[in-house]
């Protein structure tokens, strides 16, 4: 290996690289990258003086690890995940070290990988959902035979509901008709409440408003009798086109299709459910009633929008308060 071919690091990185094909059976191109980032880490070492294992200890691995995330003329810095990558190649490098009796220490167990920056989730303004509901059709078009009518009607339902609730679109359409017959029968003026089943069988009542109340009766009673008349779909709120249950697959196309027709690009199920969050916090919620309506079982996950809407709040502080930015007298 370059740096020091032949060395005793070299034929550790051989002899780690060999156990990883014949024991662990990678695929080639992920050995690939693991020779390539032992490669630079023997020859950074050897730059460093060191040619055995036995005299690498946790400092000269945070070293390489600033050097990954520095870059020199050689090599491109590298973000917080390629970087842990080659960090990994290495911490496996020492504890196969440590296994074989090459040296009596871990020299990388202490030296944590790279945190990524944290993703914000990602959510449209209301008016583009807005659009997006429109475009999926009236929540009381009169009733048709057509099927293209009928199917307008469940989508505006579904949608309706995705964005009503904050619910997962696996949730979503694993609805029956009696988890809904509550915030049906509230009418157009109240707030019922849904029923869903989340990740581990966890159920919980999630409120509904008026607008998806009426869009869920208009496709009850216009709609769904007619596109469960086979049976296919047994107790399932949502159907497909052949009477089945609708599936998550087919929420996603809903969605897709009716975003495209609104002009709305990057929109998933997703998308709608990080909507119904920012804007509830927008509004005043409390986060921990948003953890509640979105089921989350820590508050630590639903923090994350609350660097969102702290985005929003400085950016209409920075436009509306007169003194927000200094501007040269006039």
């Amino acid at each position: 290996m370059s740096g020091s071919d032949g060395g005793p690091l070299a034929r550790l990185c051989g002899a780690y690289l060999d156990h990883l094909a014949a024991e662990r059976a990678l695929a080639d191109n992920t050995l690939l990258a693991y020779r390539r980032d032992l490669r630079r880490y023997d020859a950074f070492l050897a730059d460093d003086g060191v040619t055995g294992p036995a005299g690498v200890g946790p400092a000269q691995v945070r070293a390489f690890l600033t050097a990954l995330r520095e870059g020199d003329e050689e090599h491109r810095a590298l973000g917080a995940a390629s970087a842990g990558r080659a960090l990994a190649a290495v911490r496996g490098l020492h504890a196969f070290a440590l296994r074989e009796g090459w040296c009596a220490t871990d020299a990388a167990a202490e030296v944590a990988p790279p945190v990524p920056p944290m993703r914000l989730p990602k959510a449209v303004p209301l008016e583009a959902v807005e659009r997006i509901l429109e475009a999926a059709g009236p929540a009381a078009a009169p009733a048709s035979d057509a099927r293209a009518d009928l199917l307008a009607l469940r989508d505006r339902a579904l949608l309706e509901v995705l964005y009503g609730t904050g619910a997962r679109i696996s949730e979503t359409v694993g609805l029956d008709v009696d988890d809904v017959a509550e915030a049906v029968e509230s009418g157009d003026g109240g707030v019922g409440l849904v029923r869903f089943r989340g990740k581990g069988g966890h159920e919980r009542l999630v409120p509904l408003g008026s607008y998806a109340s009426r869009a869920l009766q208009a496709y009850l009673v216009r709609v769904r009798p007619s596109l469960g008349r086979s049976g296919k779909g047994g107790p399932a709120l949502f159907l497909n086109a052949r009477g089945g249950r609708l599936t998550r697959q087919g929420g996603w196309g809903v969605l897709g299709a009716v975003a495209g027709r609104a002009g709305v690009e990057g929109v998933s199920p997703h998308t709608l459910r990080h909507s119904f969050a920012t804007h509830l916090l927008d509004g005043g919620a409390d986060i921990r009633v948003v953890q509640e309506l979105l089921g989350h079982s820590s508050v630590t996950t639903t923090q994350v929008y609350t660097l969102v809407t702290v985005d929003h709040l400085r950016e209409v502080y920075a436009v509306s308060h007169p003194r927000a930015r200094y501007t040269a007298a006039r």
